[in-house]
């Protein structure tokens, strides 16, 4: 059964369908009706013609009777020279002469005359001819025809109107049934739809057998349901991470805490008090993590001003830390964007290397035609091929990265590779001789920089 929404759109679709097709049929009426009324007044016109010429022959040839019968046309009265009528039509006989009108200095005239005294009512075709007469002078011959109606005759516009409402109602219903048949199983994907929660992510609806535009569309829910199962799933882990990584400093507090509360007197409140500020700190990390990744997922928009990353990496590059660092720079390498974002990305890569590196980190900076390349090598223990993706995804640390730092909230690199997407870049981690290499590309502007 068609339900409220299939109903909906099938009363709008046959609404729009009987109108098309009352304009339609409508304008086809018309247009038939137009042709044979303009053939039916040709072919009067013609009779007219053709029986103004037979009556001319009989005059000629003097075998003119004084009535004329079986002409075909409505009227014909024949005059001679002293206008005087010498034969016509039954209805003419003993009638004064129909019209005073006469062929201008040719043998014949045609017209349109409304005001027929012996024929009243509409306006007629008059078809005038001269006939020579020997002896006699010029006689003149009248044919009159009345014209056509625009609707020919009532029983033609009752036919073409029976037809144009038939035509128009069986258009109805064809839509109707073929609007039906279309929506029904549209209403099905739609009732299966409504019947998913989050409480059953992983039911999808039924793939139609026909109707190859509604099976594409069973695939395409079917499809974005799966992206957002799991978009879910990933949310749900995400959330389940963040908690683990946020409860873990607070239990650490907690317990310190309670052991020296325990023994206030021998506790070493100075001590305790660096391990809180530094399990705070940690938090603090955390949730600054957090919210720049919620302001990345959220699309918040972005500065667009020239950026000179050769300049901003030197400067980050020549901040203290404990590893050497080496960079080759490309001069004026432009690219438009966040400098405060793309500073936190650089940062969170030389944060990294920093973590991992034995004792040195590269960082490189050249360009191409329309591409400007970062790379951040170091020296250290590099990262299997197959977890260069894994390294990615949020709150993941390696076991090599849990050893040597942990305090990271393993939110870095995927706030740097949000930031690389946000600016319409890519950041990937590509093969080397040794260590970790992450390629940074963005797009280069011609603009300079402010």
């Amino acid at each position: 059964m068609i339900t409220r929404f299939g109903s909906s759109i099938r009363a709008r679709l046959t609404l729009w369908a009987g109108v098309a097709a009352a304009v339609l049929w409508t304008l086809l009426s018309v247009l038939v009706l137009y042709v044979v009324q303009h053939t039916a007044d040709e072919w009067r016109r013609a009779s007219a013609v053709n029986a103004a010429l037979s009556t001319v022959h009989h005059v000629e040839r003097g075998e003119l009777p004084t009535v004329i019968t079986g002409s075909g046309v409505d009227a014909i009265q024949v005059l001679n020279a002293q206008g005087q009528v010498m034969a016509s039509t039954p209805n003419l006989v003993g009638r004064p002469r129909i019209s005073a009108l006469e062929p201008e200095n040719t043998a014949s005239r045609t017209l349109i005359t409304c005001d027929l005294p012996q024929l009243p009512g509409d306006c007629h075709f008059m078809a005038i001819f001269r006939a020579y007469q020997d002896g006699g002078g010029d006689w003149l011959v009248y044919s009159v025809v009345e014209e056509v109606p625009w609707y020919v005759h009532p029983v033609l516009v009752a036919s073409l109107a029976g037809f144009t409402v038939t035509m128009v109602l069986l258009t109805r219903f064809g839509v109707s049934r073929v609007v039906a048949r279309t929506l029904t199983p549209v209403d099905g994907i739609r009732a299966e739809l409504a019947e998913i929660t989050a409480t059953d992510p992983g039911k999808r609806v039924r793939i139609p057998r026909n109707a190859d535009e509604i099976r594409e569309l069973a695939h395409t829910v079917n499809q974005t349901l799966d992206r957002l199962q799991d978009a879910a799933e990933r949310q749900r882990m995400f959330v389940s991470d963040a908690s683990h990584d946020l409860r873990s400093p607070i239990t650490a507090m907690r317990t310190q805490l309670e052991d020296a509360m325990l023994h206030p007197a021998d506790a070493d409140w100075e001590e305790i008090g660096q391990a809180l500020m530094t399990s705070l700190d940690r938090l603090q990390a955390i949730v600054a993590d957090l919210l720049t990744l919620a302001r990345l997922d959220a699309g918040a928009p972005t500065a667009h001003e020239p950026v000179n990353l050769s300049e901003l990496i030197s400067a980050e590059a020549s901040r203290p830390r404990g590893k050497k660092v080496i960079t080759t720079l490309h001069p004026d390498v432009i690219v438009p964007g966040d400098r405060l974002q793309l500073t936190r990305l650089l940062t969170n890569l030389l944060d990294n290397a920093e973590r991992h590196a034995e004792s040195t980190i590269i960082v490189a900076v050249r360009r191409s035609k329309d591409t400007a390349f970062i790379e951040v090598l170091d020296d250290g223990a590099g990262i299997a091929p197959d977890q260069r993706e894994l390294v990615f995804q949020r709150f993941t640390r390696l076991d090599a990265s849990r050893s040597r730092d942990a305090g990271g909230t393993g939110l870095g690199l995927p706030i740097a590779r949000e930031i690389a997407a946000a600016h319409h870049g890519t950041l990937t981690i590509e093969d080397s001789d040794y260590g970790a290499r992450f390629v940074l590309q963005l797009p280069l502007t011609e603009e300079p920089a402010g």
